[in-house]
Formats: C-alpha cells, structure tokens, sequence
C-alpha cells in the first residue's frame, strides 16, 4: 500500500525596495487587497530563481535579491491552503508595472501601507519595517 505524501506548498514573496518604498500588487485573484508580489515555486526551480521569475511576472521589475529575511508557515496564513512562504529582500529596477496575478502595482511606505492586506503580509511588512530600524529578525 502506497502512502501519499502531504506537505504545504512552497512559496516565495519579494519585499522590492524600489524608489524610496516598497512594491505591493493588488491581487485579480482571491483572496481579494494588496500583497507582497510572490507565488508558487515550480517544480525543480530554486526558491532564489523563483523569486526573481515572480517578482518579473507581477511587477515588470528585474530585482536583486540582496537576502532571505525569514520563512512564514502558520498554516492559517493563507485562506486557501497551507503555504510555506520564504520572504526574500530585493532591490527593483526597470518600470513598475502591474502584471500576470496583479491587477496594479504601486509603492508604498510604512506610513502609507493600504488598508485591506491579503495574507499575513501585514505582519510580514510590520516585521521588515522593524528589521530595518533595530536589526532584529522576527
């Protein structure tokens, strides 16, 4: 008898540092608000070559990665399903445009973030805002 092998699926999501803010899309697709661009890594994709290949499919942005900041797994994190999302630092360059899963794209700072956020991404941003200031992870 065969077992089948049940685990959360892999993301990633790209805090893009981008002319003085930070990149969110607001998302075509349930759940409905404003997210950090990410997504599902492929199979036999690296989660660095997944980040870079998301962050150029929602944002029209070639980005850096300068480092992985930490990995979210609550697994009430998602409405949908259990996700593991590995949350990378990225440095945006090029013209910021809506694509692919996004129905636009904008920047945003921490006085300025949107009020309805999709996911735990509030926490995510209320995490890195406080990275930068103290140097602490979460």
């Amino acid at each position: 008898m065969r077992r089948e092998l049940k685990t959360p699926l892999l993301t990633v999501d790209i805090i893009i540092r981008y002319r003085g803010g930070i990149v969110m899309i607001e998302r075509k697709n349930p759940p409905p608000g404003w997210a950090i661009p990410g997504g599902f890594v492929d199979i036999g994709e690296s989660i660095e070559d997944a980040a870079v290949r998301e962050a150029k499919e929602e944002t029209s942005l070639d980005v850096m990665l300068i480092e992985q900041f930490h990995a979210y797994s609550k697994p009430d994190r998602d409405p949908r399903f259990h996700t593991v999302s590995v949350v990378f630092i990225a440095d945006g360059k090029g013209t910021l445009k809506g694509r692919d899963d996004a129905r636009k794209a904008e920047i945003f700072t921490e006085d300025s973030l949107p009020g309805m956020i999709a996911f735990d991404h509030r926490g995510i941003l209320t995490d890195y805002f406080r990275y930068i200031k103290t140097g602490k992870r979460p």
